[in-house]
Order: structure tokens, then sequence, then C-alpha cells
């Protein structure tokens, strides 16, 4: 049952990707991500009118800091990544640079919240580094005509789930996963909304593609892909289900080839292969010493290597 619900979760995941690529072939990011999330921020909050239980006990704080992180894990993040797909950038790179955040996050871990990250750990993301690079230079190499500076937007989103990751670990308040995911839906909602009207971008296309693209992004991204996240998180720890996190770039960039013909050379093979190595690596490095770290200073042990979701 748990590979089964793993298989089914990096699927869904990864599908984000592709859901925003076929989006963007009939409309803007903004408007593609305003009529995502609209719809489903309206769901969500009349949900949570109807069950009020998760919502008892929190405080105005608690829940401005989950708008933050939404903004941050949800709207900062998605809109980097279908920016730089309609900008080009292969589906599978953006995957894969997005990928290395629980990397980046468990190298910061040691100087922002001065949690113990192993050398064997420092090795891993130097591979998940270098495998990026060879990745992005044969994305580069394949003549799309991309700018080179569309590479680092992808990055800039990596890193605003980063600055999400580190914002919810520094919380002392345990807010229920159906609050944060109506928090993070309806700013994002909100924020995109706003956005897509200054922009004059609201008023969506006439294809029946469109339709289809957003149907796919709140069925297979958003429930399919945050409800088996949190399912497997519950099961089976925060560690598991950023190991699996790894796989979405070899995955997206299957779905890239097999959908849009994206090129999947030695060198995109290579170069994620070196990423699935750097995974074995950091999965291993922690060792008994981080959880005794972790144990020593009272934290529960999923709360180790945080990722704040963020589904494309």
């Amino acid at each position: 049952m748990n590979i089964l619900l793993s298989v089914a979760f990096v699927l869904c995941w990864s599908s984000g990707f592709i859901g925003a690529k076929l989006g963007a072939g009939n409309a803007s990011a903004i408007t593609v991500l305003m009529w995502r999330f609209l719809p489903l921020a309206v769901v969500l909050v009349a949900v949570a009118a109807l069950t009020r239980t998760a919502w008892r006990g929190l405080t105005t704080r608690d829940v401005t800091r989950q708008a933050v992180i939404g903004v941050l894990s949800q709207s900062g993040y998605l809109l980097s990544v279908y920016y730089a797909i309609q900008l080009g950038v292969s589906s599978g790179t953006t995957a894969l640079i997005d990928g290395v955040q629980p990397l980046v996050a468990g190298a910061l871990a040691g100087p922002l919240l001065g949690q113990y990250v192993s050398g064997r750990q420092w090795i891993g993301l130097g591979l998940g580094l270098g495998g990026v690079a060879v990745v992005t230079l044969a994305d580069a190499a394949a003549g799309t005509g991309v700018p080179w500076w569309a590479y680092a937007v992808p990055l800039l989103g990596m890193l605003s789930l980063v600055a999400a990751t580190f914002l919810e670990s520094r919380s002392r308040s345990r807010v229920a996963p159906s609050v944060s995911l109506t928090v993070h839906c309806a700013t994002s909602a909100v924020l995109f909304s706003v956005l897509a009207l200054a922009t004059g971008a609201a008023v969506p296309p006439a294809e029946g593609g469109f339709w289809v693209a957003v149907a796919w992004l709140v069925g297979l991204s958003t429930f399919g892909g945050y409800g088996l996240y949190w399912l497997i998180l519950k099961r089976s720890g925060v560690t598991k289900v950023n190991t699996l996190m790894f796989l979405m770039a070899p995955v997206t960039a299957v779905w890239g080839a097999l959908v849009f013909g994206e090129p999947f050379g030695v060198q995109t093979a290579l170069g994620l292969a070196v990423c699935l190595a750097a995974v074995v690596v950091v999965h291993r490095g922690g060792g008994r010493r981080e959880t005794a770290v972790t144990a020593a200073r009272g934290e529960p042990e999923e709360y180790r290597w945080t990722r704040a979701p963020g589904s494309a």
C-alpha cells in the first residue's frame, strides 16, 4: 500500500508541471493561477465555515503567519514555475531546479536553526547542485531559444520555498493541514485575482484546453498531490516525503518528453542520475547524531528537513 501511495503521489505532484505547460499554451501564467485558486478557495472556505473544529484556538498571529507562508510557498513559488515554463524552460528542468529545495534547506538548517548537518549531507548538496547544472546546460544547449536568465526564475521560486520552510520551522503553533491549505489557497486566490485584474488578464480564454488544464491542476496537482502529501507525511514522516520529491524531476522529464516532445538526451539522463545519487547520500547522511540533536531540543523528528508544500 505504501508503495502504491508513493507512486500515486509522485505522479500527481509531478503532473503539476505538465498542467502548468498545458495552461501556458492558452493563457498567461497569472490567468491560469487565478482560475486555479479562485474556485478552489471558495470551496475550501465554505468547508471551513461548516467545520470549525480545526480553527479553534488559533490566533490572528497564527493565521497571519500561515498567510505569509502561503505567499512564499504557493504564490511566489508557483508564479515563478509557471512563468519559467511560459518562457520556454522545459518542465523537467523546472522540476529539477525546484527539487533541490530539501538539499538547500538541509544545508541552511545548521547556520539558521542550529541543526546538525553532516559532512556526507554537504557532499549530497554538492552532487545535487552539480546535477542541476548538467541538466540546465543540456536544456539550454537544445536550441530552444530560451533566454539565459529564464533559468534563474525557477531558482527564485525554490528560494521562496526555502524561506517558507524556515518560517514554518520557527513556528511554535501546530496548525491543522486543512487550515493551512485553506489559508494558503485563499491567500493565493486573492493575490492572483488582484494581479490578474490589475494587468487585464482576469478574463479566461474561450478555448476548452484552458479549462482542461485548470481541471488537471485542481484535481491531480492540488487534491491528488496535496492530499497524498499529507497522508504520506502522517504515515511515514517528512524524510520519506522529501526523498520522493527528488523523483519528481526524472518523472516530469519523462512526462515532458512524452506529452510535449521535450528533449531527453544522454546529458539530461546523466544529470538526473547525479541528482538521484544525491538523494541517496543525503538520506543516509543524517545518522543517529542528527536524530539525537533533534531529540535533545525536544523537537518532533518529523519537523527535521521540513518542506513547505507548494505543489506545482
